[in-house]
């Protein structure tokens, strides 16, 4: 079986710029009406404020089209951001894709 969800993985550090790539990647995502996003952080070493902010606004987006959105693959500096912000509660975070991948399958309807 496929994966409706659609993946992304941002690399290096996840900043202001990188933020802005990953936002107009998960609005393409969304406006094509993608039932699931995934990002892939394992290959993202350090998350700066800008690099929050932007996740906190792809997760807006997604749920402002009724996607999904969640995130996998969290190095030990991104997990801590996440729970010192109090991020860990908002986001569906997955240990890596094939987690998500169960969840994805359990939760979406047959067709």
């Amino acid at each position: 079986m496929t994966s409706v969800a659609q993946i992304i993985q941002p690399a290096g550090v996840l900043d202001r710029n990188m933020g802005r790539e990953l936002r107009d990647e998960v609005t393409v995502l969304v406006n094509q009406d993608v039932p699931a996003i995934l990002v892939d952080l394992s290959q993202v070493v350090f998350v700066d404020s800008s690099g929050l902010g932007a996740l906190v606004s792809c997760l807006k987006l997604a749920r402002a089209a009724q996607c999904q959105l969640a995130i996998c693959g969290l190095n030990d500096q991104v997990k801590m951001l996440l729970e010192l912000t109090s991020m860990d509660r908002v986001f569906k975070i997955f240990t890596d894709r094939a987690a998500f991948e169960r969840s994805i399958t359990q939760e979406l309807p047959a067709s």
